[in-house]
């Protein structure tokens, strides 16, 4: 069953089409990866569905509601999970508050017990701490969770942003460029994650340009060019396609 559905989706900036007549389908329980070169679109395929850009035409449908005109925050309220192709996080506090201040809270955020800091409370805030080691020990990084988060390595910034999305427990997961920038160890820890992830039953939607690690990962790729679909299909169907590798190479298959 499909969990995303975009439909003919565009946009355009300054005359130029970054999304094309897009549509495709997300599975339940599955990853999925949107390729292509540098500028295809494919962050702005994100945006459009995170509701950071408005479509000009087209509708996007997520556990069959339709979410096309909804706000970012709305979106998150009702499942959905974002990375960015460029971390955002708060540098100035520890790796464990960046994980904690992804949680809904329910009883700590009623005007009167966070005023009076009561039991209710700080038990959920007890609760939050030891979900938040979990998350962290989950993703490599519960022995770094007192240090500044500006402190770490890129790879390790990585690491905890995907940590922050899974305090949110959402319902789908966009990853933004998520191997970008990383070590070998780190990419490999990453995959490593995404299909645990999967094997959790977790739904996964990543950008990625680096058709290779796509191959290790992915039982959908959906390629883009110039905001176009130009393929969609298994990794190595997509792989062999001829207007992927033109995309790519700039000349057809040998």
């Amino acid at each position: 069953m499909a969990i995303l559905r975009v439909e003919n989706l565009f946009k355009e900036f300054d005359g130029i089409k970054a999304v094309d007549g897009l549509s495709f389908e997300v599975e339940s329980g599955s990853i999925c990866g949107l390729v292509g070169p540098n500028g295809s679109g494919k962050t702005t395929v994100f945006n459009l569905i995170c509701g950071y850009l408005k479509p000009d035409k087209g509708r996007i449908n997520f556990r069959d509601r339709e979410i096309t005109n909804l706000s970012p925050d709305k979106n998150a309220r009702l499942g959905l999970g974002r990375t960015f192709q460029n971390i955002r996080l708060f540098p100035q506090i520890s790796v464990l508050d960046n994980v904690m201040l992804g949680f809904k809270y329910s009883k700590g955020e009623r005007f009167f017990a966070a005023l009076f800091q009561t039991k209710s409370m700080k038990e959920e805030e007890r609760e939050k701490r030891a979900k938040a080691e979990e998350i962290l020990r989950f993703v490599g990084l519960i022995d770094k969770r007192n240090k500044l988060a500006e402190n770490l390595s890129h790879g390790q910034r990585k690491l905890l942003e995907l940590a922050r999305v899974l305090a949110l427990d959402p319902k789908l997961f966009l990853l933004d460029e998520p191997f970008a920038g990383l070590f070998p160890e780190t990419k490999r820890k990453m995959l490593d994650l995404m299909r645990k992830l999967k094997e959790k039953g977790r739904t996964i939607l990543f950008v990625e340009h680096d058709m290779n690690s796509v191959m290790g990962v992915a039982e959908k790729v959906i390629v883009l060019n110039y905001g176009k679909k130009i393929a969609e299909g298994k990794p190595e169907e997509v792989k062999n396609n001829e207007k992927v590798i033109s995309a790519y190479l700039g000349k057809r298959k040998v």
